[in-house]
């Protein structure tokens, strides 16, 4: 039986060069330096052979050693291949990095001054992950905006394609850099991006076109907020299926036709803003499965239709503002059930319905805004228990009846607007919450409204502009200042005053009828003898 006798050798690798590549022209040059990192590791070799052995077993024994030497060999080849593989990813990245800002930033010397941002001389706005063990960096964040130190950007500023060079990127948030020349995003420009988590291009108006269905694709997105631009066109159904999405934010574009269906699928969505578009069409029933959703801003469109009761299983919901549209009433009762709701705004709608009584229920309301909607009715006292109420507007409606004078009870109620109705009867409000809120206290534009304004006091009708109810005129045209009449049923003579009462009056009376008929019956006598 051959036997091969075996020796135990330490190795450690220190000759592993690192290659980086710059861009020449359309070559790439290469430069090396030294590893800064050493791999120990053994190996068994076999001895070299005694000469008394067989030819047989030294050619076996040779034949060994020389496999060993191969394995080790291809081992420091596929090590060298790996650190060349994922540098050329790193300059590839660089590379793009460089593209990417030479088509924003108006600095032909970026590239220069900053050679490499994500180390030895940082970009603001650039952020990387970077690594010594193993060496690496990937370019993970690209932020342009008023509130960092950069260059401005080109007037002709564009989103380069080289963004599909950058597959590690995490955040894009650009802001009033596209202001001149317009800009359309390409279909093909956020596709292929698996790490994309926050996508935001806001205040460029010059970034027009559509918004790219493939948008819908990205779905590692948490954050997609395109506001404050010029897109045009429908909300892509492929919205969708960004099943990670956290913010939707498209308020203050073109954006026209309905609110689409798939909306509903965005089951992490947390805020929803769509205002200030053109949106039009019912707003869909499948809102009611965001579960999760805290705020919802839909106004300033075209929407139509009725609020779906569906709404009342957002059981999360904060705010929700449906103001300046063409939602009609009523407001349907299943959103009693919106108990966490602060904010709740639906202004210039043709709602035309009484205010619902359970919006006493809603603890949480800080703001009720239903400015200008037809309401008619009644302010239903159930306001008064919203104690954390701080602003109340039901102005411009035909709401009818007195003013609750509980309202001026709400601790934290700053400003009323109860302005251009036909509420009627006496202001019954403390007069320190009348002086408290100043003019946020509107009651203008009620005619059959005064406040008691008693002389010893200040002013208080001065400044909410309404009478006094001592000035008031009342229908049968005496003012409260007269008092009430006291012969309504006109049984009294027209001479009669109310101050004629005593006894003395009463006989001057007399005296004045006795000596007028005296005085015919002289004339009538003098006649005769004439």
């Amino acid at each position: 039986m051959l036997r091969v006798p075996f020796t135990f050798f330490p190795f450690a690798i220190n000759t592993i060069q690192e290659t980086s590549y710059t861009q020449i022209g359309s070559s790439l040059s290469c430069a090396s330096k030294p590893s800064n990192f050493a791999t120990p590791f053994f190996v068994f070799v076999p001895a070299w052979p005694s000469s008394n052995l067989p030819i047989f077993s030294q050619m076996a024994s040779l034949s060994l050693l020389l496999v060993v030497f191969l394995l080790f060999a291809c081992g420091m080849v596929g090590m060298r291949s790996n650190v060349h593989g994922e540098e050329m990813v790193m300059e590839e990245e660089l590379l793009g990095l460089f593209e990417v800002m030479d088509a924003l930033v108006d600095d032909p010397d970026w590239a220069q001054a900053h050679p490499q941002p994500c180390t030895d001389t940082p970009w603001p706005g650039v952020e990387c992950e970077v690594s010594n063990d193993p060496p690496f960096f990937h370019v993970t964040k690209i932020h342009i905006g008023p509130d960092i130190l950069s260059p401005p950007c080109k007037s002709s500023a564009y989103l380069s394609k080289s963004l599909l060079k950058l597959t590690y990127l995490k955040t894009l948030s650009i802001f009033n850099c596209f202001v001149a020349s317009p800009v359309n995003l390409s279909s093909t420009l956020f596709g292929p991006f698996s790490t994309l988590e926050h996508l935001a291009l806001q205040s460029n108006p010059a970034l027009a076109g559509e918004i790219p269905p493939s948008l819908g694709g990205v779905t590692s997105l948490r954050v997609l907020s395109l506001s404050q631009n010029s897109f045009q066109g429908n909300i892509p159904r492929q919205l969708g299926g960004l099943v990670s999405l956290e913010q939707l934010d498209l308020s203050y574009n073109n954006l026209s036709g309905q609110i689409p269906m798939e909306i509903g699928d965005l089951k992490s969505i947390a805020i929803l803003d769509l205002t200030w578009n053109e949106l039009e069409g019912n707003l869909p029933s499948s809102l009611g499965q965001l579960q999760v959703l805290q705020k919802m801003d839909l106004s300033s469109n075209r929407l139509t239709g009725k609020i779906p009761p569906d709404l009342g299983t957002l059981k999360r919901l904060v705010l929700l503002d449906l103001s300046h549209n063409f939602i009609g009433g009523p407001i349907p009762e299943t959103l009693s059930n919106l108990k966490l709701l602060e904010y709740f705004l639906i202004d210039d709608n043709p709602i035309k319905s009484k205010i619902p009584h359970f919006l006493g229920d809603l603890f949480k309301l800080k703001s009720v805004s239903f400015s200008g909607c037809g309401l008619i009715g009644s302010i239903p006292n159930s306001l008064s228990s919203l104690k954390n109420l701080t602003a109340l507007s039901l102005d411009n409606n035909s709401l009818s009846g007195p003013v609750p004078p509980n309202l001026g009870l709400l601790p934290n109620l700053d400003q009323l607007n109860i302005s251009q109705n036909m509420l009627d009867g006496v202001i019954q409000l403390p007069d320190e919450f009348i002086r408290k809120l100043g003019k946020r206290l509107d009651v203008r534009g009620n005619t059959e409204l005064c406040i008691n304004d008693q002389p010893e006091k200040q002013n208080l009708s001065s400044y909410l502009e309404i009478p006094s109810c001592v000035n008031t005129k009342p229908r049968n045209g005496k003012s409260f200042a007269e008092g009430p009449p006291e012969d309504p049923a006109g049984i009294k003579p027209s001479f009669y005053q109310s101050n004629i009462s005593s006894g003395s009056s009463w006989l001057d009376v007399q005296v004045m009828f006795v000596s007028l008929v005296f005085y015919f019956i002289l004339i009538s006598f003098l006649n005769l003898f004439l």
